[in-house]
């Protein structure tokens, strides 16, 4: 299939690719755009040098009326749109106007799931105290369990145990004290103490609920946090605290 003025006609012998039209500079199958045909060409110019994504936008009538191109910092914008041009002209027998043709540049090309993971890490380093482990372990006494969680802050690593009956809301209620133990040797300058920790429910999930009371100096201030369980209980029951005590911590250190 090929178009001449925008009619699509139709010739024996043709060597022209099926989907592009060289007199209109666009895309024609039958009344409407080849998405084949787009894709093809994007396909294409992903593949140039320095090219990171492309898009190529038509008319209802298949015609190239857009080519929006990322491309990689560094590169002269009219280099990568001459190489769009012999590209598209050699490999598909499309001859697109280079006004058509729209260059973006980025400095940073690393894949999204790596930008992902630098702002989390970016975002930890600014809490003040980080989780590093917890277990669980059974007690000597029966029906006891003993829990041991450790935390860090500023390259400093501590860790505190609590023992209790094997029952979920003493499981909870120890981890938190185990967290709030090893807040009170990491902090300074501050100190925290354990109001409770519970099990509660809410949008057909159930959380750690945790009620912490951050003392400094003559302060006295209520924090709650909330973790969902996920993996346990007690792993949530440190989250809570945490979640509780975090943004009062950095606050405090930040003044």
């Amino acid at each position: 299939m090929m178009t001449q003025g925008g009619v699509p006609v139709t010739g024996s012998g043709s060597s022209r690719r099926p989907g592009f039209s060289e007199a209109g500079g666009g895309f024609a199958s039958g009344d409407a755009p080849d998405p084949w045909g787009v894709r093809r060409a994007e396909n294409l110019l992903t593949s140039l040098e320095g090219v990171l994504s492309a898009r190529v936008v038509t008319t209802p009538l298949g015609e190239v009326s857009e080519i929006h191109i990322l491309a990689q910092a560094g590169l002269a914008p009219k280099q990568v749109v001459r190489n769009i041009e012999s590209a598209l002209l050699a490999q598909l027998g499309l001859r697109v106007d280079h006004r058509k043709i729209s260059i973006a540049q980025t400095a940073d090309v690393r894949p999204i799931e790596t930008l992902d993971q630098d702002a989390v890490s970016i975002r930890a380093r600014h809490r003040t105290v980080l989780f590093e482990n917890l277990t669980v372990a059974p007690s000597t006494k029966p029906h006891h369990i003993n829990l041991t969680v450790s935390l860090s802050s500023n390259g400093k690593s501590e860790a505190a145990g609590a023992e209790s009956s094997d029952t979920p809301r003493s499981r909870v209620e120890a981890a938190a004290r185990a967290t709030i133990e090893v807040l009170d040797r990491l902090l300074e300058g501050a100190s925290v103490a354990l109001d409770g920790a519970k099990i509660v429910e809410g949008f057909d999930c159930q959380f750690v609920f945790a009620a912490v009371q951050g003392l400094g100096g003559r302060e006295s201030l209520l924090l709650t946090g909330t973790a969902q369980i996920r993996e346990s209980a007690e792993r949530a029951a440190v989250f809570a605290v945490l979640d509780a005590t975090n943004r009062w911590t950095a606050i405090r250190r930040a003044s």
